[in-house]
C-alpha cells in the first residue's frame, strides 16, 4: 500500500510537468484507485480526516466522470496538494508498520 501511495504522488508531482493528454488520464486512473484504496482500508477505523480528504480526491480525479477546471493552471495547486497528502500517508503507512 505504501508503494502504491508513494507512486501517486510521484505521479502527481509529475503532473505539474507539461506532458501529453494521455498522462494525465492515466493520472485520474492511478490516483482514484490509490484514494479509494486509502478510503477502503481507513473506513474501518470510521469517519476520519483520511476518508474525507481521500474520498473528495478519488470524486475529483475519477476518470469515469472527469471533472474539467479548465486551464491546467487550476489543477496545478489540486496535484501539489494532493501530492503531499499522498505522500503523508505513505509516511505515516511506514511509520505504522515500523511501529507493528
Amino acid at each position: 500500500m505504501r508503494q502504491l501511495l508513494f507512486f501517486c504522488a510521484l505521479l502527481l508531482l509529475l503532473a505539474l510537468t507539461d506532458l501529453p493528454i494521455g498522462y494525465f488520464t492515466l493520472l485520474r486512473i492511478v490516483v482514484t484507485i490509490g484514494a479509494v484504496a486509502v478510503v477502503l482500508t481507513e473506513f474501518e477505523k470510521g469517519i476520519n480526516f483520511w476518508v474525507i480528504a481521500f474520498g473528495l480526491i478519488g470524486i475529483l480525479f475519477n476518470p469515469f466522470f472527469p471533472i474539467y477546471l479548465g486551464d491546467k493552471s487550476a489543477w496545478m495547486p489540486i496535484d501539489l496538494i494532493t501530492a503531499v497528502l499522498f505522500g503523508v500517508k505513505s509516511f505515516i503507512n511506514q511509520n505504522n508498520k515500523n511501529n507493528d
